[in-house]
């Protein structure tokens, strides 16, 4: 019900004191009530919400294995419960998540995507493209970009060459880690433990007579990709089929795509695709150049 009073009124209740107790509990309710916690967009205590919520994001990202509550409050040199109500709303987002022990915390599947969805946006970009065109245009075989995308490669763009006989993978295939180019070369790439953690997860399946199979032959082959910084796919993936990778190095020194080749070996041996090497290389500066 809604009381309508002029002036002369509003200024004599106001001068009234409420005597009753009773009167006074919706007030001191009011006042006992919890604080909620800090929303991302509620102004400027929403900006720094949210510039808080990203430094962990990154911190996660940036390490090579879980991390617990108090190694993220030393990190990030906040207060425990801030840290932890950041923790909180950021799971409950799916931004991350917590390892099988449920005490450290790792990013989660929906930042997963969304990362994966940020670097496509910008692999779509008429630069990137112009410069792949160029380079199929150079060496004249198929070109594309990959990103790790969790135990598999994701190809986010990709220049077929003019030849009717060539490997078809549209942007968007996903392929294996173990058996092509750049899903090697990441994996020679990334930290120790990380590297670790994801031969144990994925099946070191044969997809032709050349796929290694065996974790140590793997692990060697790796250790030859670490050295020189590039990947060579021989028939490994898809009999007939050759390519090549070399890193996109991201300002932190890490690897964030790969830049390959792909090619029939009836056209293009492995020692062909090596020779293609440095122009690759000098691609992917352009290219990370281009993403950064």
């Amino acid at each position: 019900m809604v009381v309508l009073c002029d002036a002369a009124d509003q200024q004599r209740v106001s001068t009234v004191r409420p005597v009753s107790r009773t009167a006074n509990k919706p007030h001191r309710a009011r006042t006992r009530a919890v604080a909620p916690v800090e929303s991302l967009d509620s102004g400027a205590a929403g900006s720094s919400a949210l510039q808080k919520g990203f430094s962990l994001l990154e911190h996660l990202i940036e390490a090579d294995r879980a991390l617990t509550l108090a190694e993220l409050v030393a990190r990030m040199d906040m207060p425990k419960a801030t840290v932890h109500r950041l923790l909180i709303n950021l799971e409950a987002a799916r931004l991350l998540q917590r390892d099988l022990t449920g005490k450290r915390y790792m990013p989660g599947d929906r930042l997963a995507r969304f990362s994966l969805r940020a670097v496509v946006f910008s692999a779509r970009m008429s630069p990137v493209r112009a410069i792949l065109e160029r380079l199929v245009a150079e060496i004249g075989e198929s070109i594309n970009l990959g990103v790790l995308d969790g135990s598999s490669v994701a190809y986010v763009q990709r220049v077929e060459c003019n030849w009717p006989l060539r490997t078809h993978l549209s942007a968007g295939s996903r392929v294996p880690l173990h058996c092509t180019a750049t899903g090697k070369l990441f994996l020679a790439l990334m930290p120790t433990m990380r590297r670790a953690a994801l031969l144990d997860e994925i099946e070191l399946k044969a997809y032709s007579p050349h796929t290694i199979t065996s974790r140590k032959r793997l692990e060697e082959e790796l250790v030859r990709i670490r050295d020189e910084r590039m990947a060579v796919n021989n028939e490994e993936f898809m009999v007939g089929a050759t390519g090549l990778s070399v890193p996109l190095m991201g300002i932190d020194g890490e690897m964030i795509a790969g830049l390959a080749l792909h090619a029939p070996v009836a056209r293009l041996s492995v020692k062909d695709a090596r020779a293609h090497a440095s122009t690759l290389r000098r691609a992917a500066e352009k290219l990370a150049r281009t993403l950064l």
